[in-house]
Protein backbone atom coordinates (compact mmCIF):
# COMPACT_ATOMS: atom_id res chain seq x y z
CA UNK A 1 0.00 0.00 0.00
CA UNK A 2 1.32 3.79 -0.44
CA UNK A 3 2.76 5.18 2.15
CA UNK A 4 1.72 8.42 4.33
CA UNK A 5 4.74 8.60 7.19
CA UNK A 6 5.94 11.53 7.95
CA UNK A 7 9.25 13.26 9.34
CA UNK A 8 7.10 15.68 10.98
CA UNK A 9 9.53 18.30 10.35
CA UNK A 10 9.30 21.49 8.80
CA UNK A 11 12.63 21.97 7.53
CA UNK A 12 12.64 22.47 3.66
CA UNK A 13 15.33 18.86 3.61
CA UNK A 14 12.87 16.81 5.62
CA UNK A 15 9.51 17.50 3.62
CA UNK A 16 11.21 17.14 0.34
CA UNK A 17 12.38 13.49 1.72
CA UNK A 18 8.52 13.12 2.95
CA UNK A 19 7.45 13.36 -0.86
CA UNK A 20 10.51 11.90 -2.47
CA UNK A 21 12.33 9.82 0.46
CA UNK A 22 10.65 6.40 0.51
CA UNK A 23 12.77 3.56 -1.48
CA UNK A 24 12.49 3.64 -5.15
CA UNK A 25 11.17 6.95 -5.26
CA UNK A 26 14.05 9.10 -6.65
CA UNK A 27 15.29 6.28 -9.13
CA UNK A 28 11.74 6.27 -10.87
CA UNK A 29 12.39 10.34 -10.92
CA UNK A 30 16.01 9.58 -12.55
CA UNK A 31 14.20 7.15 -15.37
CA UNK A 32 11.85 9.46 -15.99
CA UNK A 33 14.54 12.20 -16.71
CA UNK A 34 15.01 11.79 -20.00
CA UNK A 35 11.95 10.69 -21.82
CA UNK A 36 8.37 9.41 -20.45
CA UNK A 37 8.12 5.64 -19.84
CA UNK A 38 5.40 3.18 -19.54
CA UNK A 39 5.12 1.42 -15.75
CA UNK A 40 6.40 -1.92 -18.69
CA UNK A 41 9.09 0.04 -19.19
CA UNK A 42 9.60 1.47 -15.94
CA UNK A 43 10.00 -2.22 -14.30
CA UNK A 44 12.10 -3.69 -17.27
CA UNK A 45 14.62 -0.55 -15.73
CA UNK A 46 14.10 -1.05 -12.05
CA UNK A 47 14.44 -4.88 -12.09
CA UNK A 48 14.49 -5.45 -8.43
CA UNK A 49 11.55 -3.42 -7.44
CA UNK A 50 8.13 -5.44 -7.32
CA UNK A 51 5.29 -4.94 -9.56
CA UNK A 52 3.42 -4.09 -6.45
CA UNK A 53 5.50 -1.61 -4.92
CA UNK A 54 6.17 0.32 -8.09
CA UNK A 55 2.69 0.89 -8.40
CA UNK A 56 2.28 2.32 -5.05
CA UNK A 57 5.58 4.78 -5.55
CA UNK A 58 4.04 5.98 -8.42
CA UNK A 59 1.10 6.73 -6.85
CA UNK A 60 2.47 8.45 -4.43
CA UNK A 61 4.58 10.36 -6.65
CA UNK A 62 1.42 11.42 -8.72
CA UNK A 63 -0.28 12.19 -5.61
CA UNK A 64 2.08 14.43 -5.05
CA UNK A 65 2.69 16.29 -7.91
CA UNK A 66 6.10 14.60 -9.10
CA UNK A 67 4.44 13.23 -11.80
CA UNK A 68 1.58 12.69 -13.77
CA UNK A 69 0.41 10.38 -16.55
CA UNK A 70 0.25 11.21 -20.44
CA UNK A 71 -1.19 9.74 -23.36
CA UNK A 72 0.20 6.29 -24.16
CA UNK A 73 -0.30 5.74 -21.16
CA UNK A 74 3.19 7.16 -19.78
CA UNK A 75 4.47 8.12 -16.65
CA UNK A 76 6.31 12.23 -16.95
CA UNK A 77 7.81 14.74 -14.60
CA UNK A 78 5.89 17.41 -14.14
CA UNK A 79 7.05 20.95 -13.91
CA UNK A 80 7.76 21.14 -10.11
CA UNK A 81 9.31 16.92 -10.53
CA UNK A 82 11.50 18.26 -13.14
CA UNK A 83 12.96 20.79 -10.76
CA UNK A 84 14.40 17.75 -9.16
CA UNK A 85 16.80 16.92 -12.22
CA UNK A 86 20.03 18.84 -10.77
CA UNK A 87 19.50 17.23 -7.35
CA UNK A 88 19.37 13.52 -9.00
CA UNK A 89 22.20 14.46 -11.24
CA UNK A 90 24.37 16.06 -8.24
CA UNK A 91 23.50 12.74 -5.94
CA UNK A 92 24.86 10.90 -8.73
CA UNK A 93 27.77 12.81 -9.17
CA UNK A 94 28.19 12.59 -5.39
CA UNK A 95 27.29 8.51 -5.80
CA UNK A 96 30.19 7.46 -8.10
CA UNK A 97 33.25 6.86 -5.62
CA UNK A 98 30.38 5.06 -3.03
CA UNK A 99 30.66 1.15 -2.80
CA UNK A 100 29.53 -1.15 -5.65
CA UNK A 101 26.46 -2.99 -4.76
CA UNK A 102 26.99 -6.80 -4.65
CA UNK A 103 25.82 -8.26 -8.11
CA UNK A 104 23.60 -9.09 -9.78
CA UNK A 105 23.18 -5.00 -9.86
CA UNK A 106 21.03 -2.86 -12.43
CA UNK A 107 22.69 -0.96 -15.06
CA UNK A 108 19.72 1.35 -16.89
CA UNK A 109 19.83 2.75 -19.96
CA UNK A 110 18.99 6.25 -18.17
CA UNK A 111 21.67 6.02 -15.72
CA UNK A 112 24.11 5.16 -18.44
CA UNK A 113 23.19 7.84 -20.83
CA UNK A 114 22.79 10.71 -17.46
CA UNK A 115 26.09 9.74 -16.60
CA UNK A 116 27.55 10.25 -20.57
CA UNK A 117 25.88 13.97 -20.23
CA UNK A 118 27.63 14.39 -16.86
CA UNK A 119 30.87 13.46 -17.60
CA UNK A 120 31.72 13.78 -21.13
CA UNK A 121 34.08 16.42 -22.34
CA UNK A 122 34.11 16.03 -26.45
CA UNK A 123 37.02 18.19 -28.19
CA UNK A 124 35.48 21.32 -28.54
CA UNK A 125 37.71 21.87 -31.77
CA UNK A 126 36.16 18.75 -33.43
CA UNK A 127 33.14 18.46 -35.67
CA UNK A 128 30.19 18.01 -34.60
CA UNK A 129 28.41 14.19 -35.28
CA UNK A 130 25.29 13.03 -34.66
CA UNK A 131 25.10 8.91 -33.06
CA UNK A 132 22.29 6.44 -33.57
CA UNK A 133 22.10 4.04 -29.99
CA UNK A 134 20.38 1.10 -29.76
CA UNK A 135 20.35 0.19 -25.97
CA UNK A 136 18.11 -2.43 -24.51
CA UNK A 137 16.29 -2.02 -27.39
CA UNK A 138 15.27 1.53 -27.00
CA UNK A 139 16.40 4.06 -29.80
CA UNK A 140 18.29 7.40 -28.76
CA UNK A 141 19.64 9.96 -30.68
CA UNK A 142 23.35 11.23 -29.07
CA UNK A 143 24.89 14.21 -30.80
CA UNK A 144 28.83 15.30 -30.28
CA UNK A 145 28.40 19.04 -30.42
CA UNK A 146 31.30 21.65 -29.39
CA UNK A 147 32.38 20.53 -25.49
CA UNK A 148 29.17 18.61 -24.84
CA UNK A 149 26.63 15.97 -25.43
CA UNK A 150 23.19 16.13 -26.10
CA UNK A 151 21.02 13.26 -25.42
CA UNK A 152 17.22 12.83 -27.23
CA UNK A 153 15.19 9.65 -27.15
CA UNK A 154 14.35 8.07 -30.87
CA UNK A 155 15.29 7.77 -34.28
CA UNK A 156 18.13 10.67 -35.25
CA UNK A 157 17.11 12.27 -38.72
CA UNK A 158 20.22 11.30 -40.01
CA UNK A 159 23.51 9.87 -38.24
CA UNK A 160 27.11 9.44 -38.72
CA UNK A 161 27.22 6.21 -36.92
CA UNK A 162 25.25 3.55 -35.26
CA UNK A 163 25.35 1.78 -31.73
CA UNK A 164 23.80 -1.41 -30.25
CA UNK A 165 24.45 -2.59 -27.09
CA UNK A 166 22.66 -3.41 -24.23
CA UNK A 167 23.58 -0.80 -21.19
CA UNK A 168 26.23 -2.58 -19.13
CA UNK A 169 28.35 -3.15 -22.14
CA UNK A 170 27.65 0.48 -22.79
CA UNK A 171 28.97 1.40 -19.38
CA UNK A 172 31.97 -0.88 -19.54
CA UNK A 173 33.39 1.07 -22.96
CA UNK A 174 32.81 4.16 -21.68
CA UNK A 175 35.43 3.42 -18.82
CA UNK A 176 37.48 1.02 -21.35
CA UNK A 177 37.46 2.69 -24.97
CA UNK A 178 39.92 -0.15 -25.85
CA UNK A 179 37.55 -2.70 -25.56
CA UNK A 180 35.48 -1.69 -28.02
CA UNK A 181 37.21 -4.04 -30.89
CA UNK A 182 36.98 -6.77 -28.69
CA UNK A 183 33.04 -5.83 -27.99
CA UNK A 184 32.68 -6.14 -31.59
CA UNK A 185 34.32 -9.42 -32.26
CA UNK A 186 32.11 -11.12 -29.64
CA UNK A 187 28.98 -9.93 -30.74
CA UNK A 188 27.87 -8.08 -27.47
CA UNK A 189 28.03 -4.46 -29.36
CA UNK A 190 27.12 -3.84 -33.21
CA UNK A 191 28.82 -0.69 -35.06
CA UNK A 192 27.26 0.72 -38.12
CA UNK A 193 28.98 3.21 -40.10
CA UNK A 194 31.56 5.74 -38.79
CA UNK A 195 33.26 3.44 -36.38
CA UNK A 196 35.32 6.72 -35.37
CA UNK A 197 32.57 8.65 -34.45
CA UNK A 198 31.59 5.99 -31.86
CA UNK A 199 35.20 5.85 -30.69
CA UNK A 200 34.92 9.55 -30.01
CA UNK A 201 31.97 9.21 -28.25
CA UNK A 202 33.78 7.03 -26.14
CA UNK A 203 36.70 8.63 -25.44
CA UNK A 204 34.86 11.52 -24.16
CA UNK A 205 34.62 10.92 -21.08
CA UNK A 206 38.08 8.61 -20.89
Amino acid sequence: MPTSRSYRDSCGIARALDVVGERWALLVVRELLLTPQRFSELRLALPHVSSNLLADRLRELEGHGVLRRGEGPVYELTEWGRGLEPIVRALGDWGIDAPQPPPPAALSATSVLIYLQGAARPDPTAPPASCRLELDGRVWTVRLAPGRIEVEPGEPATADASLRADARTLGALLADPDGLTGACTDGRVAVVGDASVIDRLLRSVA
